[in-house]
């Protein structure tokens, strides 16, 4: 079986390659490419070197903003990290104890990650400003960065909890259950059990999932869009770079802008999946 594996491996591979090479290695390359130079438009350039760069770091360009909107979104970051991943491991263990109606209630949770980002993002902020009208009349989203902010935690959540619980769920379906029996045989809780027993079995999930809302929360864009509008108290980093480049008209230096974010992310994220790691091999 493994030598039919690796014998159609290019074959099946092939098809994955050449959509990652079109949708992401191209356009990547291009605007590489593109952070180099002076452009209005893709054949209406002239080569600029690091100009864009120098240009990018400077506050006509809305660097300022720039830092602003990155100490942002790694908040936004780290609060959906803990929050997406607890709530979703909290469903995985309440639906594999062969809770009655255990997979329709996957499915309801599941559903919300099949809706497009921008749809929902509307329709919380119909909810949102609804609930804090109700509160007071002068409320709403946009009057506080903070409200805005909040209600972009509360959206993710309802969105990406259901898919982050579902790869738990079929972590937590590999773990033997004689681990669990004899940890109850020795007097462990069921507390003790989870911590000492099921959660170091399940730390490649907690990688993967970490990872997935780490670079997801860095990149969005059309739910802080739909949610609050673009604009300096409430932008995100990608929010960022696109309002500047509406107002500043110079694609070069955001096109720079833009790179520095990919190498931010990068980082971070490589530094995460570093530590996760490290947990595995401890446990």
């Amino acid at each position: 079986m493994q030598k039919y594996y690796k014998k159609y491996a290019a074959v099946f591979l092939l098809p994955l390659l050449i959509c990652f090479t079109i949708a992401f290695l191209i356009p990547f390359f291009r605007g590489l490419f593109f952070s180099f130079t002076k452009y209005k438009a893709v054949n209406n350039w002239s080569w600029t070197g690091f100009e864009n760069y120098q240009k990018a770091f400077s506050t006509q360009y809305g660097m300022p903003t720039f830092w602003s909107a990155l100490g942002r979104t790694t908040l936004f970051a780290m609060i959906s990290i803990l929050t997406i991943n607890f709530n979703a491991f909290r469903l995985a263990l309440l639906l594999t104890k062969g809770l009655k109606g255990s997979n329709t209630y996957r499915s309801i949770f599941f559903r919300p990650n099949l809706i497009g980002g921008i749809i929902l993002g509307y329709i919380w902020r119909v909810r949102l400003n609804g609930i804090l009208q109700l509160i007071d009349k002068n409320l709403n989203l946009s009057v506080n960065p903070w409200l805005s902010f909040f209600g972009l935690v509360i959206l993710r959540n309802w969105q990406q909890v259901g898919y982050r619980m579902i790869i738990y769920i079929a972590a937590l379906r590999n773990v033997p259950t004689d681990l669990n029996e004899s940890a109850s045989i020795d007097g462990a809780s069921k507390f003790q059990t989870t911590r000492r027993v099921t959660i170091p079995m399940v730390i490649p999930s907690f990688t993967i999932c970490s990872f997935l809302t780490l670079s997801n929360s860095y990149k969005l864009y059309d739910q802080n869009l739909a949610l609050s509008g673009l604009g300096e108290k409430t932008n995100l980093l990608a929010a960022d770079i696109v309002s500047t480049t509406i107002a500043k008209g110079n694609l070069g230096p955001q096109q720079a802008k833009a790179v520095v974010f990919f190498l931010i992310v990068a980082a971070i994220s490589g530094l995460q999946v570093m530590a996760t790691r490290r947990k595995e091999v401890e446990a």
